[in-house]
């Protein structure tokens, strides 16, 4: 699918999708909970719908209606697993469930598509290896075959904190208590800390300690009960990042759906749009966001790396030089997102330079690209490029635009009930 943008007036409110990494956590320990739960205000992006589907295989019962989804959990019974678990391209569902479905002692396999498996998984190669646990990685696929023991656990900070999050969903249900040691820097520690979250809520217990030489001590008595629960899942800061850039950049964007006490990482978005200048106001009625003469200010994408293509995009209307720092991950998502922004930025006439995980970008008027531009199958990505075509005022033709339905599959349709002029071809609509 290609979206073609026309030059666009913007104003209107937006209303966020539920987050992503929330439904993943809720959805899983509601599979893992004996009783049902009820989930409400949940989108089927490719992601989650990849997961729905991995919890089926485990022996969860899913029933899905228009904006929530009922899930009669396993309760520790699981299902004689048939077929290959497919995670699509959800390195989430990957990487929480193999440890979960390590439980159920079955020879597993799962598969994908796009780059998912080429992203990292040493850590548990690692630690299966460890157990004597059989752990395989094809091109294509991942097989493993064991069943985990507890332990002492211990893991890298400055990795995926989905591995963190993968091995407390299933230390519960062990035989005995785990420990999980997170060695300094700890980065994407919000991630963990929503894992905690979502698993006391349905009343796993879990602590968190400081440790020696700056370690981070997670504790999991086991063995546990999931418990299940109805909750409905929080509006995404990640993609209202989309919305809150534009609306500094246009003005007269209200961003609905945010909860304020959030503990997500992705919330970051509104202080680094403060520091950099960015004008808005919070009431009742959500976030509502000003046209803003935006200044370089230095940002850390540690504790938020999905943030880092918006930002590129924003740091090219802000006046000076943005460096971002702590971006290598940006590498191994779905595309090199550096790679990616700083290929299509430049056809805006946008000053991107890296090295490494870091970002250099030079603020400055953009154009419209002469040539089409390429989402390179990336979701945030497609909506980057969108945002830095209607905050600049120019058209731009973004192949590969159906790349949004990984995680926000009305992208267009949200940006266009704010006045984006949006023509998609290629699909129907």
């Amino acid at each position: 699918m290609d979206a073609k943008i026309s030059v666009s007036h913007i104003g209107g409110s937006v209303a966020v999708p539920p987050s992503k990494s929330a439904a993943h956590r809720a959805v899983l320990c509601a599979a893992l909970a004996g009783g049902t739960s009820r989930i409400d205000n949940i989108e089927y992006s490719d992601d989650i719908r990849a997961t729905l589907g991995a919890v089926r295989q485990l022996g969860a019962r899913v029933s899905c209606d228009q904006t929530s989804v009922t899930i009669q959990g396993c309760g520790g019974g699981f299902a004689t697993v048939t077929r290959p678990v497919f995670c699509n391209e959800s390195g989430s569902t990957l990487r929480f469930l193999i440890p979960v479905f390590s439980l159920t002692a079955q020879k597993i396999r799962f598969t994908g598509a796009g780059r998912l498996f080429a992203r990292p998984q040493e850590i548990y190669r690692a630690l299966f290896t460890k157990q004597a646990l059989r752990f395989e990685q094809a091109p294509d696929s991942l097989t493993i075959f064991g069943r985990l023991r507890p332990g002492v656990f211990t893991l890298p900070g400055d990795v995926s904190s989905q591995f963190i999050s993968g091995l407390l969903f299933a230390a519960p249900l062990l035989e005995s208590d785990s420990t999980i040691q997170v060695l300094p820097p700890f980065e994407s520690h919000s991630y963990v800390g929503m894992t905690m979250d979502a698993l006391a809520r349905f009343g796993v217990r879990t602590a968190q300690t400081s440790g020696p030489e700056g370690k981070t001590i997670l504790t999991i008595p086991a063995p546990q009960r999931y418990r299940s629960c109805n909750m409905s899942v929080e509006g995404d800061y990640s993609q209202a990042a989309f919305p809150a850039v534009l609306g500094t950049l246009t003005g007269g964007v209200t961003v609905t759906g945010l909860s304020p006490d959030s503990h997500q990482g992705d919330k970051v978005i509104l202080d680094i749009l403060r520091r950099c200048g960015g004008k808005f106001s919070v009431s009742a009625d959500g976030v509502r966001f000003e046209r803003s003469l935006l200044r370089a200010a230095p940002i850390d994408l540690a504790d938020c790396p999905d943030l880092g293509p918006v930002l590129m995009a924003m740091a090219c209307f802000c006046s000076g030089t943005t460096v971002i720092t702590n971006a290598g991950r940006l590498r191994l998502k779905e595309s090199d997102r550096i790679a990616a922004m700083q290929t299509e930025l430049a056809k805006f006439g946008g000053k991107v330079k890296s090295s490494g995980g870091t970002m250099t970008i030079e603020g400055g008027a953009l154009h419209a690209p002469e040539t089409p531009l390429d989402g390179h199958n990336d979701h945030r990505v497609v909506m980057s490029l969108a945002v830095a075509a209607l905050g600049a005022g120019v058209p731009a033709l973004i192949r590969g635009a159906n790349a949004v339905a990984k995680s926000w599959p009305e992208f267009f349709d949200a940006m266009r009930g704010i006045g984006a002029r949006v023509e998609l071809t290629g699909t129907e609509e």
